[in-house]
């Protein structure tokens, strides 16, 4: 008789570089009807040496991008380790790992943080590198949570996630459409960083500050922003595209103007991409707790903007990812080709079973 795997750690290393989220899940289905739970949950922060390391992974040669998936593996292991126990472990781990090179066009996506180093130091069955299926198939590889969102989040009419970038999923015409929509944390943080903040806490700077008008409208007309979906983002692009216009307009204006700035890009970014029909949507993610994002987009939006409770907000990711290694494991579908545009639906990942 096969294994039945129903409890389960999902670990999300996202591109805004805060930390390792953790999220112990358990998962239960009756007929067709998922319900899930978040037992416990953290996020570990990296090290400086380890998000200096990691920011500058695509510089790297061979030889130490193979030595940092080895590093990053037996970190997220010996985090998990600090959680169980030999009595109490989790059926399995469900790791993303930590995004270098996205670039579907050249069907090409890395994630470091070794499953077969996690699998071995944990003696836990691990299941990672769930993009590289998908990308080969012809598809972005991303967004991979909206299969979570359909079947855990379906209540909602959109879910919206928050993170390095700002993604959305929604249904139309029967089918899940997701997409990313622009850069979010990532953008924002950059600028915090500059005087030494790691985040703006609650938009605090960004609402002090004023529009500059100049540098929205050229953010405004960035090619991938008239694109149809499906289509995605990555570090790469963010640097190439987005970056170059932003450094402009950092010598002349203070961080408070260039923050608000982005604040508005964001939030108008957002409402331009919500279906009409959509009544109510799910907000999550770290740019959920910035209070004066959350304030504009609602300003933007005429529809019900939910932020649910803290758990769901900062560990949403790593709990779909936990879903999306339950549904590997299971044999089931965990992509939609409806999202990535690859040649079929499929089911992705790497399993190191122990």
């Amino acid at each position: 008789m096969s294994k039945e795997y129903r409890s389960g750690i999902g670990v999300m290393s996202g591109t805004s570089l805060d930390g390792i989220d953790l999220a112990w899940c358990t998962f239960e289905r009756t007929g067709s009807h998922w319900t899930y739970r978040i037992d416990k949950a953290c996020t570990m922060p990296y090290e400086a040496a380890m998000r200096e390391k990691l920011a500058h992974a695509t510089d790297l040669s061979a030889l130490e991008y193979a030595q940092l998936d080895v590093e990053l593996g037996a970190l997220i292991a010996g985090h998990i380790n600090d959680w169980i126990s030999d009595n109490c472990k989790p059926d399995f781990i469900a790791s993303h790992g930590h995004t270098v090179f996205h670039q579907p066009g050249k069907r090409l996506t890395t994630q470091i943080g070794s499953g077969a180093v996690i699998a071995a130091h944990t003696g836990v069955t691990t299941v990672c590198d769930f993009r590289t299926l998908d990308v080969a198939m012809g598809g972005q590889g991303a967004p991979l949570v909206p299969i979570g969102d359909e079947l855990l989040f379906g209540q909602y009419d959109a879910c919206l996630n928050l993170g390095g970038f700002a993604n959305i999923s929604f249904r139309r015409n029967g089918t899940r459409v997701a997409f990313d929509i622009s850069p979010c944390n990532m953008a924002l943080n950059h600028i915090a960083n500059r005087i030494g903040l790691p985040y703006d806490e609650d938009g605090k700077l960004a609402a002090s500050g004023k529009l500059i008008p100049n540098l929205l409208e050229e953010l405004n007309t960035l090619d991938f922003y008239h694109k149809n979906p499906p289509k995605s983002l990555g570090k790469e692009w963010f640097e190439a595209h987005f970056l170059p216009i932003l450094e402009k307009y950092v010598a002349d204006n203070t961080t408070e103007d260039l923050l608000q700035t982005l604040v508005q890009h964001i939030a108008g970014q957002i409402a331009a991409s919500v279906p009409n029909d959509a009544c109510i949507l799910l907000a999550t993610g770290g740019g959920a707790l910035n209070k004066h994002l959350i304030r504009t987009l609602s300003a933007q939006w005429s529809g019900n903007l939910t932020v649910p409770d803290i758990l769901t907000i900062n560990y949403k990711e790593a709990l779909v990812f936990a879903f999306l290694g339950l549904l590997r494991l299971n044999g089931e579908n965990n992509c939609l080709k409806s999202v990535t545009g690859a040649k079929c639906d499929n089911c992705g990942g790497a399993v190191y079973f122990v």
